[in-house]
């Protein structure tokens, strides 16, 4: 029996037109993305930007012969602005509320939802998703309806058990709490299926072990299930406060930003100040204003979440 070398292969060297062929097939297939990106949101945003660097309004929208490049004026004026600043304490009060009201109560539902002792559970899941893909002009229609002092569902069962009637959209105090209260029913089902998809994910074999050491059901949640889903709540805190502070519809639906501007958000700020007064310049400066805010509230979440990960 005789034994072969075995032959030496010569190693695929990948030439320059191979490269060239490839780079170019994959910028074909990127292209239609990057040019739709670019028409419909970078593009957008630069002339945003600039339109927030001149006083353009309804003259200059007539003639752009009106059109005034002002600098950082609008900037300016905007943060000397007490409407401003009271749409702003207004949205993050919205946000501070807001948004651990809709994460605690969509991962409650979560937990619930995932014991696979719950009947119905996939009955239950349709049923708290659905106001999520409801249309959001009828919902807030409808809460208006509930939450009216003579007429609605919710003074009738306060008068049922002998309280009250409450004005909730007539009253500074109870404006924000009633529009919290719609807005928490609206989105906290699709927070849930977030919930849900990621505690699917956890081993059982966890929960098993700690409930060996003596765990309770407290334990196993506090020691499991949070320390699993961190990187998801982390997510799911920064949509829920992009979201709270971009709030517009609920409150121009239900209360129009009253009763005494309470519920002026900083996004129904600045349609007011682009479509009611036409002070397109200044409305476009309040928006990036308001996306410095979301950023800089996002930088400071991601912050906390890394020195928090970090600790342990």
């Amino acid at each position: 029996m005789t034994l072969t070398a075995p032959v030496p292969t010569k190693p695929i060297r990948r030439t320059h037109a191979g490269r060239s062929r490839r780079e170019r097939a994959a910028w074909g297939f990127i292209a239609p993305a990057m040019i739709a990106i670019g028409l419909f949101f970078a593009l957008p945003v630069v002339g945003a930007l600039l339109l927030s660097l001149t006083d353009f309004d309804i003259y200059a929208l007539a003639d752009l012969g009106n059109l005034r490049f002002v600098g950082a004026q609008n900037y300016e004026r905007l943060l000397t602005n007490p409407l401003f600043w009271g749409a702003m304490r207004n949205t993050v009060w919205f946000s501070v509320l807001g948004v651990p009201l809709s994460i605690a109560a969509s991962l409650l539902a979560a937990v619930i939802l995932n014991d696979r002792m719950v009947k119905w559970r996939s009955i239950w899941r349709v049923m708290f998703f659905a106001p999520y893909v409801t249309t959001l002009v009828a919902t807030a229609v409808v809460w208006r309806y509930l939450l009216h002092t003579r007429y609605g569902v919710i003074n009738w069962a306060l008068d049922g058990v002998g309280l009250p009637a409450v004005d909730w959209l007539g009253q500074p105090s109870t404006s924000i709490p009633a529009i919290l209260m719609f807005v928490v029913w609206k989105i906290f089902g699709y927070n849930m299926l977030i919930f849900l998809a990621v505690l699917q994910t956890v081993p059982d074999d966890l929960y098993e072990a700690a409930k060996i050491d003596g765990a309770g059901p407290w334990g196993r949640f506090r020691h499991v299930t949070l320390p699993a889903i961190a990187p998801t709540m982390l997510l799911v805190s920064i949509i829920s406060v992009a979201g709270f502070f971009q709030l517009f519809a609920e409150p121009y639906v239900m209360t129009q930003g009253g009763p005494a501007q309470s519920t002026v958000t900083v996004l129904y700020f600045m349609y007011e100040e682009g479509f009611k007064w036409w002070n397109l310049g200044s409305a476009s400066a309040v928006a990036f204003v308001l996306f410095l805010c979301i950023l800089a509230v996002t930088l400071v979440q991601l912050a906390v979440a890394r020195r928090l990960e970090g600790g342990r």
